[in-house]
């Protein structure tokens, strides 16, 4: 028994791997897919995934809150950037990277959030609000920038989209690009303020969109 249970512990590690990997494909191309797709996608059978995720809700909430811990961990990295500017840049060029934004936009709604969330969500605010107050003393990042502002960045690139995976990539980097090329100092006043707060909650008012 003792041989046995680290294997089975594996294997349960690596069918939840599989399960995430695949949800994530799954829920990107179609959040509303039936959670039976993300099993037959995994090579899994529905009732492991159920044993994981026992509803679709369960496991839409595990991908967002991943995503967001990915956030907080890109920006941590950031924050380590001597540079306040390179500092910003990179880490908004980590997020498009990895893909974390687009798959919190698109999972909106379909899931209800917990109380669980707040403490990463009141990290993510943080780390945002300190990258941006170091790449303003750089004196690279344009005076009337906001924390706030680096979700419309962000926004912006999820919503670049093509049928190739590649060639999306590559046309959110370029639309990234632009933008902070229209983020550095000395460019014209924007137009409007930034997003105020909770202006982009009603997305995650529930329900918007019932699990299957």
């Amino acid at each position: 028994m003792g041989d046995t249970l680290p294997g089975r512990k594996a294997q349960a590690a690596r069918n939840d791997g599989l399960i995430l990997d695949a949800a994530r494909a799954v829920f990107l191309a179609d959040p509303g897919a039936p959670i039976s797709a993300v099993a037959e996608r995994a090579g899994v059978g529905i009732s492991a995934l159920y044993r994981r995720y026992p509803s679709k809700e369960v496991l839409l909430r595990t991908l967002c809150y991943e995503g967001l811990r990915k956030y907080c961990a890109l920006g941590a990295a950031a924050l380590e950037v001597p540079d306040g500017w390179a500092g910003l840049a990179g880490f908004l060029e980590s997020v498009v990277e990895a893909d974390v934004h687009s798959l919190t936009v698109r999972l909106a709604g379909g899931f209800a959030p917990d109380e669980s969330i707040l403490p990463d969500l009141r990290r993510a605010g943080e780390i945002a609000t300190e990258l941006v107050r170091r790449a303003h003393a750089s004196g690279r990042l344009r005076a009337d920038i906001e924390a706030a502002d680096l979700s419309l960045v962000l926004e912006a690139c999820s919503a670049v989209g093509v049928p190739d995976p590649a060639r999306t990539l590559e046309l959110r980097r370029r639309t990234l690009a632009l933008l902070l090329a229209g983020m550095q100092a000395d460019g014209p006043e924007l137009p409007g303020p930034p997003p105020a707060p909770g202006e982009f909650a009603g997305r995650w008012e529930w329900p918007q969109r019932r699990p299957r």
